[in-house]
Formats: structure tokens, sequence, C-alpha cells
């Protein structure tokens, strides 16, 4: 008797009506999608509509008939779906890791799964270095040349491997799931309820904190772009701070009407390219015009042991802080195809290793030459890019002063649509569970309209929110350092007291522990030193 075929889904996975015995089961398609989505990209390129062979046409080749044999008894067994195949053929180990979750196929960022090693990277790149990078030498100013240098190194080669575990956590082959985003992975591992306490404030609060710090920090420096490029000879009256940010959250809000994640590449890729482009020119210009007169390199050290110990905490705050992202990880693989023959996490690896490079080629130099420009001389506020406008306003050309605030400003807004997309996908998410089916255009533009404008609100009531890096990384760095440590140790079941077991275990519990300490410390510092706190009052 033939085995009857388990089917495979994409977390999580959704139950099946049972069919009454004796009546043909009428074959369902390989995903299950709305007919708008049958001939998309993502399904002629998935696995499952062609086999390994290709899809050449065969000859036909003429065969004998045989004698008519006679008809066996209807069973359980012969009411196989035609596109089932017997065990070990090639389109069984092809449908294998492929199979879309109904919903899936409804979702922003699975609703296309085209992509490639080159979209990875570009998605990578953007949301792995942006506006958070130009506080790096504040760090410095406390932690001083060796231990900053050190504690850089060690946060990057940490969130490194942290990130290799969630591109080879991504996929099941075992159970033949894909956990399509962070919080799906978390659910799974460490139980619904559980994930969602650890995880779901963290992931919400790394995308729409970000959001909204986008719009604080790309308003303000449009409104520095229009200064620079209009001069002192502008007659014309300037825009508000305020009016500012509307003018970046209607841009954004507009770029944000892409449907899905893998349709955004392109705007990735152009924020990829301004993110490195202004960084170097960042750290180039400042370490060209040469350290700034009296600058002191020494440790900031004031007040007790306690408090000196505080801003050490809040240091390394920011610098967890430089190295978020890891929420989309899972998030992006999730817009490839994949196969038993094919994992996306061979291509995917690929795309992040790249990625990094480029990252570290811009965050060692950014750190290093910023501190070294700058010293105890740095802004806390703003940062490289505070310190450039502060220190050389009129020592730089008004052109490049220009284009690095338009290229920070066309990075935030790109960035601005991949910290989105999570949250526009889970009120998709909301819709398309309680109704059945995908959301219509007009609703899915309402609601990126909503979230656009309600980063705006927040923004402008709390626009001090972009001071708080150590907080934001304490906060969000269980996320990067430490969860997918346990993810592993849960799922993959290392050997007991091997070094992949130590590894993790120490790694985890330290990223714990680590966070509350930030956390607190960051609390400390916040409430000792005091924050420019003014609500609704955007300067």
């Amino acid at each position: 008797m033939a085995e009857v075929n388990k089917e495979i889904w994409s977390a999580p996975i959704t139950p099946r009506t049972a069919s009454v015995v004796g009546t043909p089961v009428v074959a369902s398609p390989p995903v299950s999608c709305p007919p708008s989505q049958l001939h998309s990209p993502s399904l002629t390129r998935s696995p499952l509509l062609h086999s390994e062979d290709g899809d050449a046409p065969r000859p036909k080749a003429k065969t004998p008939k045989t004698p008519r044999t006679p008809r066996t008894p209807l069973r359980i067994s012969n009411l196989t779906p035609r596109f089932i195949t017997p065990l070990g053929s090639p389109v069984r180990k092809a449908l294998k890791l492929t199979k879309l979750d109904p919903q899936d196929a409804w979702l922003p960022i699975t609703e296309s799964r085209n992509g490639n090693k080159y979209y990875a990277a570009f998605h990578t790149l953007c949301s792995g270095i942006g506006i958070q990078a130009l506080v790096l030498p504040v760090a410095f100013t406390i932690l001083g040349w060796t231990w900053g240098i050190i504690s850089l190194t060690i946060a990057f080669i940490w969130q490194l491997y942290t990130l290799w575990l969630l591109v080879n956590l991504h996929e099941s082959v075992e159970q033949g799931v894909r956990y399509c985003r962070y919080l799906q992975l978390c659910s799974a591992t460490f139980g619904e309820k559980l994930g969602k306490l650890l995880a779901l404030f963290p992931i919400l609060y790394l995308s729409a904190g970000t959001c909204t710090t986008l719009i604080i920090i790309g308003g303000s420096t449009a409104r520095t772009f229009y200064q620079v490029v209009c001069g002192d000879s502008c007659t014309a009256k300037p825009m508000t701070t305020v009016e500012w940010y509307l003018v970046f959250t209607c841009v954004a809000v507009v770029l944000s009407q892409l449907p899905n994640l893998n349709s955004i590449a392109g705007v990735s890729l152009v924020g990829a390219v301004t993110a490195v482009v202004y960084c170097t020119s960042i750290w180039v210009t400042s370490v060209a015009q040469g350290a700034l007169p009296g600058v002191s390199y020494n440790p900031i050290r004031a007040g007790s042991s306690v408090q000196n110990a505080f801003s050490v905490l809040n240091a390394l705050g920011i610098i967890a802080f430089a190295f978020r992202g890891h929420n989309l990880i899972l998030e992006i693989q999730s817009t490839m195809p994949s196969s038993e023959k094919h994992p996306s996490h061979v291509p995917m690896w690929k795309g992040v290793k790249v990625a990094y490079a480029l990252i570290a080629a811009c965050l060692f130099p950014l750190a290093i030459g910023g501190y070294w420009a700058y010293g105890q001389l740095i802004p806390s506020d703003g940062g490289m890019l505070t310190a450039l406008y502060q220190y050389h306003s009129r020592d730089v050309s008004r052109f490049v002063l220009g284009l690095t605030s338009f290229f920070v400003v066309v990075n935030g807004l790109c960035s601005f649509q991949i910290y989105g997309m999570p949250v526009f996908d889970d009120l998709e998410s909301q819709y398309t569970t309680r109704m059945k089916k995908p959301c219509p255009r007009w609703l899915r533009a309402l609601i990126r309209v909503f979230v656009g404008f309600l980063s705006f609100f927040i923004g402008v009531a709390i626009p001090f929110l972009s001071q708080l890096a150590g907080l934001i990384g304490g906060v969000a760095l269980p996320v990067t350092l430490a969860y997918p440590c346990f993810m592993w140790l849960k799922t993959k079941k290392p050997v007991k007291f091997g070094a992949m077991w130590w590894l993790n275990w120490f790694l985890g519990t330290f990223g714990v522990a680590l966070s509350a300490i930030l956390v607190t410390a960051s609390i400390y510092v916040i409430v000792d030193t005091g924050v420019n706190v003014s609500f609704f009052n955007p300067k």
C-alpha cells in the first residue's frame, strides 16, 4: 500500500479539513493563493512548478498497449493527489520546503518568493547601516581608544555569529517548515505565549521606533539641506521643523505603497549606496580637516564611581544600537525560493557576507576616524553629522555638505520602507486571518498611510527620541545577541557540554544579563544627566 504523503507548509501550520472516506479528493494547487498571484514571478520560479530536469518538453514515446488490468477496490491510499509522486522521485524531493501557508501568499513579506543573493545583500546593507553608526564616536569618548575598539570588534563578531545562527534556523529540513518571521521562530522555539512575551515588544520597538527616529532625523537633516543649499542670501521664509517632518513623512508614505519586500529591492539598493557614501564622506572629510585644536582622548570621567560605571554601560548600549537589524533577517530570507536541493540559506549567507564586509568598512573608520578628529568634543546629540556642521561648516564646500545631507535624507526614506514592512505585514495579517482573503488595495494603502502618520505624530510628540540611543540598544540587544543562541540550543540540540553547547549558553545568558544592565544604566544616565525633554516642541 502506498504511503500517504505529508504536505509541507511554512510556519504557522494551518489545519486542513478531513475528507470523507470514499469521496474523490480534488487535488489542491501546490501553493494556495489568490488568482492574481498564479502568474507572479514568485510562483514561476518555485520548484513546485517544475521538476529538477527543467521545463524542456520531453518527446512522447509510443509504448505498446498492454492488456487491461482489473480495477482494485477504492482505498484511502488511492486518493493521493496526482501532483504527489512516490517517495524518492525528483518531484517529491522538490516539494520539500517550498509549499506556502495559504495566508503567506497574501502578505507583503512572503507575497513574492523570487529573491536572490543580490536582493539579500541590498536589504541587509540598507537595514544594517545608517544613522545609528554616526553616534559610535560618542561611545569612544567614554570607553577610550583601547576599550572602544575592543568593544566594537567583539560586538561585530558576536552579532555576525548570531546572524549566521538565524540564517540557518530559517528552515527546518526535519519538519519541512520555513520560519518566515522572527516572531514565528521565537514562538515555535519558546512557545506561543512566552515567545510573544520575549520578542514582541523589542521587535515592535525596533520597527516602529526606528521609523519614528528616521522621521525625526530625516526631517531635521532635510531642513539642514535646505539651509545649506539656500545659503545666507536666501530670502524665502524657512519651514518649521514640524513641516519638514511632514514633508519627509509624505514622501515615505508614497514610497511605502510598493506592494511587498521584493518590490523594494531597488529602494534598498539606493539606501545602501547612499549609506556607504555619506558614512565614507563624513569620516574622510573629518580626517582630512585634521584633529580639532585642544582635542583630548582621555575618557570622560565625572562624578562617583557608580556614575562612571553607568556611563560605560550606556556607551556599550550605543555600540549595541549600531548593530540592529537582526529582526529583519528571517523576513529577508523568506523572499527567496527554497527546496531540499537548493536551500535558501546558501544564497542568503552569500549576500550577508558581502553586506557585512561593507558595513565593517564603514563602521570602523567612522568610529575611529571620528574620535580621532573630534575626541571628547564630539556632540552627543547627532554625533558625526552634527560635528561636521558645527566645526567645519565654513571649511568644507557647500557642495560636500549639501550632498552629505541629501544622502542622509535619501537613506532615511529608504530605510523607512524596510523597517516599516514588518508593521505593514502584521496589520495586514490581522485582516487576512479574520476575513480569509487578501487585503484589498485601498485597505493596504490606508494601513501604510496610517503607520506613516502615526510615526509622524510620535516624532512630533517625542522629538527627543533620537537621543535615547543607549536605551534603544539595550532593549534591542536580546533580539540581536541573545535569543538566536537559545533558539539554536532548543532547535538544533547540539551535543551536551560540547563547544557549540557551551558557546551558545554563555553568549545567550551573558546577552540577557547585559541587556538588563544596559537598560538600567541608560535610564540612570538619562535621569542623572537629563535629556532635552520637549513634548510637541521639535527644534
